[in-house]
């Protein structure tokens, strides 16, 4: 099973690491194959998504990224984050999961990747007024809306869709569509709720939510607030799925270029997204779990200073590994 591992930009080539050597002590017969992205990318080759990076990728199992952004590129022609966009394009992923785990909560996040703000038509006009277009087509909506139902079914059957039904045509659309589609789900319950009411609600009782479905934009606001109600960004992982071919997998955390080089990340995330990968790339639930348990035991034996300790990266990083190398030896 061939993982490409894209380190990318800030602190990404300190936390890959950790979670590379946390696949590396597993026992599965995984590939790891480091290229570079981001600003490495443009510094290699003048592109932050290399062609051989990119055909890598989509040759591969699974893709593990850690983050991509660099200030040197802040006002730069080419970006490193123009990567990402073309990468997640070229990898066709339309679902964006970002689980929330805390005590008495366990809330997916289900987020549409492909479309909405981000993709829409955007320019300036004569008169300068710039203008970015919130688009989505039925399709993209029936897609998304049976992903989360699905999730739904295997969990607490409770969907609620975020929206601004108020305001956007877009939300009248989503409701129209998942109404529709969810009657193939009779043991599902959806409701629906206004934006800003969800931010607060994740910040006030996240534990009322079973699996969150919304839009591209609401939905990356709203998993970051999600994560700081629940621990920090350093704590949350996400999936980007595809119907076919590789997902990515990625922390929410930025390349917080502030501490980047000083071995003070949390890689938390990082090796939360490698569990990810195993469980919802390349079908592995069990091992998955297990990276799950020995990254909660690191949180208590070895917290980061994000989390009042005075671990490093890397003593984080021996935290997990020993605990998978203990464990191994049990039936995995």
């Amino acid at each position: 099973m061939r993982i490409v591992c894209l380190s990318g930009d800030g602190i990404g080539p300190e936390v890959m690491p950790q979670a590379m050597r946390a696949l590396a002590a597993l026992p599965l017969p995984l590939e790891l194959d480091e290229r570079p992205f981001g600003g490495a990318g443009i510094r290699a080759t003048g592109d932050p998504l290399p062609r051989a990076t990119l055909d890598a990728c989509l040759a591969s199992d699974a893709v593990l990224l850690a983050a991509v952004g660099s200030p040197e590129y802040e006002r730069a022609a080419v970006r490193p984050e123009q990567g990402l966009g073309r990468l997640r394009q070229a990898l066709g992923l339309f679902a964006n999961l970002r689980p929330v785990h805390a005590e008495g909560v366990d809330v997916l996040i289900v987020r549409e990747f492909a479309g909405g703000l981000y993709y829409g038509a955007k320019g300036t006009r004569p008169d300068g007024t710039v203008f970015d277009t919130l688009e989505y087509h039925p399709s993209q909506v029936e897609r998304i809306a049976r992903c989360a139902l699905d999730f739904a079914q295997r969990r607490a059957k409770r969907v609620t869709v975020v929206d601004k039904y108020g305001v956007l045509e877009t939300s009248r659309l989503w409701r129209d569509v998942v109404d529709a589609v969810a009657v193939e789900y009779p043991e599902v319950a959806v409701d629906y709720l206004l934006v800003d009411n969800a931010a607060m609600q994740l910040v006030r009782d996240p534990g009322r939510f079973d699996v969150l479905l919304t839009e591209n934009t609401f939905g990356d606001i709203l998993s970051d607030v999600a994560a700081v109600a629940t621990g920090g960004v350093g704590l949350a992982p996400s999936a980007g799925l595809a119907e076919s071919g590789p997902g990515v997998f990625e922390p929410i955390h930025g390349s917080a270029p502030d501490i980047a080089g000083q071995g003070i990340a949390n890689p938390a995330a990082m090796i939360r997204s490698a569990a990810l990968l195993l469980e919802y790339g390349l079908g592995h639930p069990d091992e998955a779990r297990l990276v799950e348990e020995a990254v909660d035991a690191a949180l208590i034996a070895a917290p980061t200073r994000d989390l009042g300790g005075s671990a490093t990266t890397a003593e984080f990083g021996d935290a997990v590994v020993g605990f998978l190398e203990a464990a191994v030896g049990r039936p995995v």
